[in-house]
């Protein structure tokens, strides 16, 4: 695979005007000293905060900006988020990193992912081309839970990882992340707890209205006909208090419209051949696409408080998200070394690879496929707050969070000829390296004489298959109820005393529609109508030139193919309904005691978790289908304890002990299973779900020291065990299948025990590790240096854990051994520029496969830069506007995956180009 242009000489000139125009505004810019407010911090007034979880998690102190009077200074921006974030890490009780917004609907980066990304022992993993999801300590994203004001939020995705596209960054105000566990802390996950937070009104304490706008080009160009390289987004966000300012109420909605254009290299695999009496490897075949989205995303946003009394305050939130993800799909699929017929002349061979040579008999198949998702996400929350004059408080909490989704993936197939040796074939010259493989073809795979709507390679069998068609339907539903009760009590050591009851409903289901994609009539192949024919798609990048280009949907649209439903046995296999009824009953002891000009604060507490699951689904016997419902209920108790030491000099030692689980993926405890009879086991064998399966357990421990300076910066150590008590595998085992339906084929007197392969639970392991993070204004250091700073982090972390009972230690999906982020800025006079650079070493990854199943695969260490530069108009006309360019991914770095880790081996290589953003935010 050939590395592409930079970017069009006429967009590139673009956006060089862009950028000088910019520029020219700030130096023309009056540069006054800042001096205005500081954007207060959601989490100032935690003592009154209408998140459940912040009674528990945080001490009742004023974050940076109550620190300064109204002689200081008072820094904005980045800087002031910086300091927001240093303040929440320094004030709580918990291991936390955070994110702070700068302004009103201005998180530092693009996307919540993004900003999380960039925080110690964070890291992301990018999904055409965007960071959607993220791994905390090394552990895959299923093994965090995300909480939006503290509550349990529901997931575009098909478990329990929330896929942070469908939360815009403008309406999120605080982003905090809890590394430890405490009782009070509801929904939270074995690796971290991700709690996003939005504007409280009353708290911020002012009128402003925000608008803002930025343009979006992706410089790797318009790959697919009908495809944009440009795109956009807007938002507005109004804050107001009335009726001396016990009402309050806060608007934000956002709308975006951007395209993501992606060019893919994918081998199949890597095959054993035999060159000059040597054993080598060599590529197995290729499916390499062009891939061109379009993201259009609506997220609004509300909230309204009203101070009742001087005691009661009630909040009322609500946030909407409706997201559509667009994309087309066009590429040649290849059976090279494991095509029927093929053979391969002229190897030349390279440490054990054939790195070039020429496959002859080639049948491609050329595709043309569509996927599209559309969810709509609805979240509602009600919190109650009484706090009394004589120490006593109580809380009432309700929210409603549902998602509804609808994936559909259409392929459609072409080619020479129906069926295998049916068709004109192909000499294809190859060169292979480590950044993928390269063709050079004989055939025209433009010419729509050659190329006709078929099933090249007989793929259907006995269905003349012309394609496939998925349509997968998720809905996701959460209601949860949460009531508390706080007690102030005067001692050395406890401070307060909380008592709580929650009680969560969750239900998964998972539809899916499967349906072969079928010419009118019986015909097993046609040429593709004149109507329907788009301009060609261009492969050059592999090698292969233009190829034969129409969008699918209009194709079944226009009745040029059908859809036939697939009638096999496997398709209601993957369809499950899964609740979950959590009863979590908690108690908690704040402390705070003075140890001689030290102070100890902290928590220590128990949760009692009581979990009633169940899942329905089809069970396949090998002639029919029965409807089945099966589960488990158990008990967990988790403790958990929080002590920081704080002392005068701005030093806090921290230690943590506490109990964690985390639940069961919803697929892995489907109810659903396909068994028959196996002749040649001569048992009965079959695979599936387990409805039984329990939580993944961990007893974990933190020590931290941190070393403060004021709330200007911080820097810190932080280690962490966690030793698994259990694990989930796949694993073949015997099972009964005395009381479900007998396979009608089964010979007499074969017994009722067989196997099975499904998930187990079994033993874990340990994971550890070691986190140095701080924030560091230089200013603070070194005078003539004020402005300048730096933030970031790095951890290490080791993993013990034995994916598959018996064998040996292995990587987990989403672990990386090193991770490291760091941000360099200068911020002062209104200007401000920052470079940030993401690294994380090679991790196995899971991305989709055939029909939306989990494929993992080893990526190779990445890192991304990403840059912006701006101006905050301080005085005059134009106070209260800031101009900003970013430019993201600025190394055009590739996601990159390998063959069991061998880097001469790729899989994937997908390049995703560079992305400028330009915009403003206007604040008045």
């Amino acid at each position: 695979m050939t590395v592409r242009p930079v970017a069009p000489a006429d967009a590139a000139r673009s956006f060089l005007k862009l950028g000088a125009s910019t520029l020219a505004l700030v130096i023309a810019a009056p540069l006054a000293a800042q001096n205005y407010a500081i954007v207060p911090d959601p989490s100032a007034k935690t003592a009154d905060s209408a998140n459940p979880n912040d009674g528990a998690a945080a001490q009742s102190q004023t974050p940076a900006q109550g620190e300064a009077d109204s002689t200081d200074i008072v820094v904005t921006g980045f800087r002031a988020a910086l300091e927001n974030a240093v303040a929440e890490k320094k004030n709580r009780d918990l291991v936390v990193e955070s994110v702070s917004a700068e302004d009103i609907g201005k998180l530092p980066d693009a996307s919540i992912a993004e900003s999380i990304a960039r925080l110690p022992g964070v890291t992301s993993q990018r999904v055409n081309g965007r960071s959607n999801a993220i791994s905390i300590r090394g552990f895959a994203p299923d093994f965090s839970t995300t909480l939006l004001n503290g509550r349990e939020q529901t997931s575009t995705g098909d478990n329990r990882a929330v896929e942070y596209d469908q939360y815009p960054a403008e309406v999120v105000n605080q982003v905090l992340i809890y590394k430890t566990a405490n009782a009070g802390l509801i929904g939270q996950g074995l690796s971290g707890t991700v709690d996003l937070k939005t504007i409280r009104p009353l708290d911020y304490g002012k009128r402003v209205f925000s608008v803002g706008a930025r343009g979006t080009y992706a410089d790797i160009g318009k790959l697919n006909a009908g495809s944009k390289d440009f795109g956009y987004r807007a938002t507005a966000t109004y804050v107001d208090q009335f009726a001396d300012d016990t009402i309050g109420v806060a608007l934000s909605a956002s709308y975006l419209n951007e395209p993501y254009q992606i060019q893919e290299g994918n081998a199949w695999g890597y095959a054993d051949t035999t060159v000059g009496g040597q054993p080598a490897k060599v590529i197995g075949g290729s499916k390499s696409y062009v891939t061109s989205t379009t993201l259009k995303r609506l997220g609004l946003s509300g909230t309204v408080q009203w101070q009742m009394s001087d005691h009661f305050t009630s909040t009322l939130d609500g946030f909407y998200s409706d997201f559509n993800d667009d994309q087309i799909k066009r590429g040649i699929e290849l059976p090279l070394a494991w095509g029927s017929g093929t053979s391969l002349t002229n190897p030349v061979v390279a440490n054990g690879l054939v790195t070039s040579g020429t496959f002859n008999n080639v049948e491609g198949v050329i595709r043309n496929d569509s996927f599209q998702r559309k969810a709509k996400l609805y979240s509602f929350g009600y919190n109650g707050k009484y706090k009394g004059d004589d120490g006593w408080s109580a809380m009432l909490d309700l929210s409603y969070s549902r998602t509804d989704r609808d994936e559909i993936t259409l392929e459609t197939y072409s080619g020479t000829g129906y069926g295998q040796g049916v068709g004109a074939t192909d000499t294809i010259g190859f060169t292979t390296g480590r950044n993928g493989t390269v063709f050079k073809p004989t055939l025209n795979y433009s010419d729509p004489n050659l190329i006709q709507l078929t099933d090249p390679l007989g793929w259907g069998g006995q269905t003349r298959q012309t394609g496939y068609f998925n349509d997968r339907k998720v809905t996701d539903e959460i209601k949860q109820y949460r009531v508390e009760i706080e007690r102030e009590v005067a001692t050395p050591i406890v401070s307060a005393l909380r008592f709580g009851l929650n009680y969560t409903d969750h239900s998964k289901s998972l539809s899916p529609n499967e349906q072969f994609v079928t010419l009118p009539g019986g015909a097993t192949i046609a040429p593709l109508p004149q109507q329907y024919r788009q301009a060609p798609t261009d492969l050059t990048y592999l090698g292969l030139g233009p190829m034969l280009s129409y969008d699918p949907r209009a194709l079944l649209a226009g009745g040029v193919i059908t859809l036939t439903p697939n009638a096999s046995p496997d398709v209601p296999a993957k369809a499950y309904t899964t609740t979950e009824h959590l009863m979590t009953a908690y108690l908690q002891a704040d402390l705070k005691a003075q140890l001689g000009t030290a102070e100890l604060t902290g928590n220590i507490g128990v949760q009692a978790v009581g979990t009633e699951q169940k899942s329905r689904g089809l069970i396949y016997n090998g002639t029919g289908y029965t409807n089945i419902v099966q589960g488990d209920d158990y008990w967990d108790i988790l403790p958990s304890a929080n002590l920081s030491l704080r002392l005068p000099s701005d030093w806090v030692f921290r230690v943590a002990a506490a109990r964690q689980m985390m639940r069961p993926r919803f697929d892995d405890m489907r109810v659903a299973l396909s068994y028959g009879f196996d002749a040649q086991q001569g048992i009965i064998s079959g695979n599936g779900g387990n409805p039984f399966l329990r939580p993944i357990r961990s007893n974990s421990f933190d020590v931290t020291v941190e070393k403060y300076f004021g709330t200007r910066g911080y820097l810190a150590a932080q280690g962490f065990y966690k030793d698994l008590k259990s694990f989930v595998y796949n694993l073949e085992q015997p099972y009964d299948y005395t009381g479900l339906p007998l396979p009608a084929a089964l010979p007499a007197g074969i017994p009722n025990q067989g196997r099975i392969t499904r998930p187990i639970n079994g033993t874990g392991g340990k994971i550890y590790g070691v986190e140095l993070a701080g924030t560091l204004p230089l200013g603070q250091v070194v005078g003539f240096l004020d402005g300048f700073g730096l933030t970031g982090g790095g951890s290490y972390t080791k993993t013990e854990i034995t994916p598959t009972p018996g064998g040996e230690p292995e990587d987990i999906p989403g672990y990386s051994r090193w991770v490291a982020n760091g941000t360099a800025y200068f911020e002062k006079w209104g200007l401000n520029i920052r470079g940030s650079v993401r690294y994380r070493s090679t991790f196995v990854g899971e991305l989709s496969g055939f029909g939306a199943n989990r494929v993992r695969r080893r990526a190779i260490d990445e890192t991304i830069v990403d840059g912006q530069i701006g101006y905050d108009f301080q005085e005059g006309t134009f106070k209260g506007l800031s101009l900003f360019l970013q430019g993201q991914n600025l190394t055009d770095t590739p996601f990159v995956t390998t063959n069991g880790g061998n880097r001469e081996q790729v899989i994937d290589y997908q390049s995703y180009g560079r992305r400028f953003l330009a915009g403003f935010t206007y604040r008045f």
